[in-house]
């Protein structure tokens, strides 16, 4: 067994091309926009939301739409406006990827419920052969000694089971073939534990990542999981602070002022 603990890297964010936006903002009077936030230090993400929500209802600057006679120049206002109004659809503009690394099937096997907004890319037990069986253990469970001890040794027996079917199935041996190896390897992750900690690349927009982090770091989620997107809520608060400027956080349990954004 080789102790893990699970990880989370933001891999990807959103990156603004000002030149195509200026181009637009020229043609519809929206330069003074422009120039004001291009010249500010806030996240291309946040900005980009923005953008998307100006367009709206052409809210560049007063005069540009008849019916708006007054427009948020504080672009964090701005934001907290459109989570406060529920304005939601913006958010779905601006997508983060991570890669969740040591992470369980268990906990995968969650994960991928939250469909809407999201993409996901996982390591294939088809295709990769188990050398050893990477395992996390809570805090609590490491206390108790005969939990691990029993827990350590089924772990250590399951290792040495894949360790012989590899040798049995001869996958090892020059000259045996691809097809050969993934049919087997499909087999032989029938005995592994849900457990096994794994990799899977998690992409979603802001939109859904404010529900699952307020759904996955409730009281009553799984410890793994209220674990990883507590970590990912972290992220992205320092990502997109006018964003999730409205959420308490207390015990890892993260509570927006606004739902349902």
């Amino acid at each position: 067994m080789r102790d893990v603990t699970p990880e989370v890297e933001l891999i990807a964010r959103p990156q603004i091309d000002w030149e195509s936006i200026n181009a637009y903002l020229d043609q519809v009077g929206g330069q003074a926009w422009g120039e004001r936030v291009e010249g500010q230090d806030s996240p291309d993400g946040e900005d980009l939301l923005e953008f998307a929500g100006r367009m709206c209802y052409r809210s560049w600057e007063p005069g540009l739409n008849p019916n708006v006679s007054r427009v948020r120049t504080d672009s964090a206002q701005y934001l907290g406006n459109v989570i406060g109004s529920q304005h939601g659809s913006v958010l779905e503009h601006a997508n983060f990827t991570f890669v969740l690394h040591n992470v369980s099937r268990v906990f995968t096997h969650e994960l991928i419920r939250h469909r809407a907004g999201s993409a996901y890319s996982q390591e294939s037990l088809r295709y990769v052969r188990l050398e050893d069986i990477p395992f996390w253990f809570p805090d609590w469970a490491r206390e108790d000694p005969e939990l691990m001890e029993r827990s350590l040794a089924l772990l250590d027996q399951m290792e040495q089971h894949q360790a012989w079917m590899a040798q049995h199935f001869g996958l090892d041996e020059e000259g045996t073939n691809f097809s050969h190896k993934k049919h087997m390897t499909s087999f032989m992750r029938r005995f592994a534990p849900e457990g096994l900690a794994t990799g899977i690349v998690y992409t979603a927009n802001l939109r859904t990542l404010r529900h699952v982090i307020e759904m996955r770091t409730a009281p009553g989620a799984e410890e793994e999981i209220r674990l990883v997107f507590n970590r990912v809520g972290e992220i992205m608060r320092a990502e997109a602070p006018a964003i999730f400027a409205d959420y308490e956080v207390a015990d890892g349990t993260w509570t927006p002022g606004t739902r349902k954004a």
